[in-house]
């Protein structure tokens, strides 16, 4: 996936009320129940229907770690979808989202400024209108560059302009070299 595609995910899932099943027959079983067969799970994971099989019936107890990572991945992207639901609508309507980076960020404002990109470590509350931005965004299945250029948007409005008292003349904020990415609702 991507970088903040995969923020967004971990942000939602710590609003988790149960933890997701851990063990391979477990998660297994529950992707199996899920997707309504063995042979819907085998296709999604690249494996045999025997192989499901075997996990279901305890059989085989743990995966090979590429096929751990597939199965946890499919699991995660399952697990709790009302909670998961219920935290984006909640971030998107009055919560907002907290964004936690270390990049290189720098703005193009008028001549005599100084806008030099930096290396910098920002931490900042966005408000909802940009968490339901960028959670619609991954939703259409939206990359990288384009929620990157979401969060700088919002960083512009949140952090340089501190929502409309100051830096008024700032035209775009330039959001590079992340070197740290971190989301919590």
């Amino acid at each position: 996936m991507s970088m903040f595609g995969d923020g967004l995910d971990a942000a939602v899932q710590k609003a988790f009320t149960r933890p997701a099943p851990k063990t391979g027959p477990a998660q297994m079983r529950y992707l199996v129940k899920q997707l309504g067969g063995t042979k819907a799970v085998a296709q999604l994971l690249r494996v045999s229907q025997r192989t499901v099989e075997r996990y279901v019936k305890d059989q085989i107890k743990k995966p090979r770690a590429d096929l751990a990572a597939r199965i946890e991945r499919e699991v995660k992207a399952r697990w709790q979808p009302q909670i998961r639901a219920k935290a984006r609508e909640k971030a998107a309507s009055t919560g907002g989202i907290v964004i936690d980076t270390r990049a290189r960020i720098g703005y193009t404002a008028p001549i005599g400024t100084t806008d030099e990109d930096r290396l910098r470590h920002l931490t900042v509350a966005l408000p909802p209108r940009y968490a339901a931005r960028l959670f619609d965004a991954q939703e259409r299945g939206a990359g990288d560059q384009q929620l990157q250029q979401i969060a700088a948007e919002a960083l512009k409005e949140a952090y340089f302009q501190d929502n409309g008292r100051r830096a008024g003349q700032l035209e775009e904020v330039r959001f590079t070299d992340i070197e740290h990415l971190e989301f919590d609702l």
